[in-house]
């Protein structure tokens, strides 16, 4: 059920589950363990911060630039620009590689680690000319042409329109600069969008091969308590229905939320990490106090609706606008699904996925392959969750050797020198 096709019904459905939420909302005001952190932690990247180059690499001696990309619909995206590593030399630019980070994720999860575990940093000093992507609403990308994050306008959108908007807007920003193909990396969200986009010829002629971590198109099999609860509990037509258009869990409401749904014992939140994606292996969590001055990042939540409509509906498609909405936007009654099969053959993939992720489950994951016209390069471990991919102590031994690897034998072509 969609709240924008069926609003009599999403508002009924509202108005009977409001008390119940408002009750837990009032009742989690002094907090639980599982957002403790969150009440506690300084964010960064607020006015004044400076941006992601700043604060995060040229401290480290990595050379880094700030550039603006403004989206079809008005949205200004910050894009940073690592050139080369620390002692690299200015004029051995490498391929053109570039990281899209997942949900309530920015592009600074690419260097939250140290620079000798850390895929951002390990790239640029393997002579990878690195771009890191930060869509819509990130603490990074907050501008718009007319709008302001106060305008319900503002978030109106899902990772449909991060997809076809911001991935057009930023890669082709990338490909004009280097007059080459691109390296795609992504994690999660940014595995949807990827595919998502790559079904679309003309962001397709611009990526020479991908590199996917967590990759996600079908929820069918998601087994996060937490995430399935959310569903049950329709939190996100609730939300929508009560006018709340920005999901930020660093603001009061955002903590209460998180608190509601943890604190009544349906969920252990102890560590509110592993509730949400599941158990990962080699996450540093004396770190966790440094990670949130940085994440998480705020998104839609029509953002959420979209992807509690993948789990409730098990499809890979656009945004369900109702009937109604579906015939006016889209020409017909249903949103039309992203069809895998689309995807050129000729654009080669990667895929590194776990055995404990329970957002990324592997039936899914399996099902996203035998979609694909091509077979794509599989790196599975079976200790891994969701988050190891980007944050594990260990990945650059356990993952990145073989994601370079991968990423070098395709950017060869695109680069005579490398």
């Amino acid at each position: 059920m969609a709240v924008s096709g069926g609003g009599a019904a999403a508002a009924a459905l509202a108005l009977t589950l409001l008390p119940l939420f408002c009750c837990c909302v009032s009742g989690a005001v002094h907090g639980s363990s599982a957002s403790s952190a969150l009440r506690r932690a300084v964010p960064r990247g607020g006015a004044g911060d400076g941006g992601l180059c700043e604060q995060m690499l040229l401290p480290l001696g990595y050379p880094c630039t700030e550039h603006t990309v403004e989206t079809s619909d008005g949205f200004l995206l910050s894009l940073q620009h690592i050139p080369h590593g620390k002692n690299g030399v200015a004029d051995n630019t490498g391929p053109p590689v570039f990281l899209q980070h997942g949900l309530f994720q920015g592009g600074d999860t690419w260097f939250v680690n140290s620079a000798e575990q850390s895929l951002g940093y390990i790239l640029a000093d393997n002579g990878f000319d690195v771009w890191i992507g930060n869509v819509r609403g990130t603490h990074w990308s907050k501008g718009h042409s007319t709008l302001t994050v106060h305008d319900k306008l503002f978030w109106d959108w899902s990772w449909q329109e991060l997809a076809e908007y911001d991935l057009l807007a930023m890669l082709s920003y990338v490909y004009t600069v280097r007059q080459s193909k691109i390296l795609y990396v992504g994690h999660s969200q940014g595995t949807i969008m990827g595919l998502a986009a790559f079904s679309l010829p003309e962001i397709a002629k611009m990526i020479s091969s991908a590199a996917l971590l967590c990759p996600i198109t079908y929820l069918d099999h998601v087994s996060s308590r937490f995430v399935i609860r959310a569903v049950a509990m329709h939190l996100d037509q609730m939300l929508l229905t009560m006018g709340i258009h920005q999901l930020n869990f660093r603001s009061n409401m955002g903590v209460q939320i998180l608190d509601s749904l943890c604190d009544d014992g349906h969920v252990d939140c102890s560590s509110l990490l592993s509730a949400i994606t599941g158990e990962n292996c080699c996450f540093n969590g004396s770190r966790i106090d440094y990670y949130l001055e940085y994440e998480p990042h705020p998104s839609s939540t029509k953002n959420l609706h979209h992807l509690f409509e993948m789990i409730r509906k098990g499809t890979f498609a656009r945004y369900d606008y109702g009937l109604w909405g579906n015939l006016k936007r889209y020409g017909q009654l249903r949103p039309p699904p992203f069809d895998l099969s689309s995807i050129p053959e000729s654009l080669r993939m990667w895929m590194g996925y776990g055995g404990l992720d329970e957002l990324a489950d592997v039936i899914d994951v399996d099902r996203t392959i035998k979609e694909l016209r091509s077979t794509p390069e599989l790196l599975y471990i079976g200790d891994y969750g969701h988050i190891d991919f980007v944050m594990s102590v260990k990945a650059k031994d356990d993952v990145y050797v073989d994601l370079m690897r991968f990423l070098r034998v395709n950017g060869s072509s695109l680069h005579s020198s490398y």
